[in-house]
């Protein structure tokens, strides 16, 4: 049995999903009327779609229309990705490194689980992940560490001997509180941004089972 494990947010870090988000929130207001703009998008990184319709539209939907607006958006989502899916440099050869070295995988997300089972169909190392927990099995967004408790907990490892791999303020957050070790990649966010994580990288070339393991390692002695 592994004692160590990556958990992985989804997009930004697996999935360069930032222009199908985009323009999936650019789709979903146009079709009612509003404009979405970049700045606004930057705003929500990290959030549950749920959470970004009631931050930015609650003037223009009732509560009991979020989950159809929500449907509507991913839908969009998921057919933009679909359409021409954009591994993150490094992913693929990242995932398999750290499993053949022995470490537990996980899929961290704020996204639903829909999105979720498009991305671990579409990642040619998908297939190595072999938990994850989405939007819909939390209460609770980032950063609430829940999505990293529970990743934890469905692959058997201690919180402490887990490492997050996020490219979101809040999402270093969430790892923080769930007891684990943050690594940040910038792209999302920039580093002066990101620098509350333990290591902060512009590629995820840039890490490896050994650097990852003497992170967890350092976190478990703290």
């Amino acid at each position: 049995m592994t004692d160590k494990a990556v958990i992985f947010d989804m997009d930004g870090v697996l999935v360069d999903s930032y222009r199908a988000h985009f323009e999936s929130w650019r789709r979903l207001a146009g079709k009612y009327g509003f404009e979405f703009t970049e700045r606004q998008f930057a705003a929500t990184f990290g959030k549950t779609s749920r959470e970004i319709i009631r931050q930015f539209f609650s003037h223009a939907v009732d509560e009991a229309d979020i989950g159809r607006w929500d449907e509507q958006k991913e839908q969009f989502y998921r057919e933009i990705l679909q359409a021409d899916f954009p591994e993150m440099d490094g992913a693929g050869e990242l995932i398999r490194a750290l499993h053949k070295a022995g470490f537990a995988l996980a899929i961290g997300s704020s996204g639903p689980p829909e999105n979720v089972a498009v991305v671990t169909k579409c990642l040619p190392a998908g297939k190595l992940i072999s938990a994850t927990v989405n939007a819909y099995d939390v209460t609770h967004g980032k950063p609430d560490p829940d999505v990293f408790l529970q990743a934890a907990g469905k692959l058997g490892v201690e919180p402490y001997s887990c490492a997050v791999i996020e490219d979101a303020p809040v999402g270093v957050e969430a790892a923080h509180r769930a007891g684990m070790a943050a690594v940040a990649i910038t792209g999302t966010a920039p580093a002066e941004k990101l620098d509350a994580a333990d290591l902060v990288v512009d590629s995820l070339r840039q890490l490896s089972p050994k650097i990852i393991s003497e992170l967890i390692e350092k976190n478990r002695a703290n």
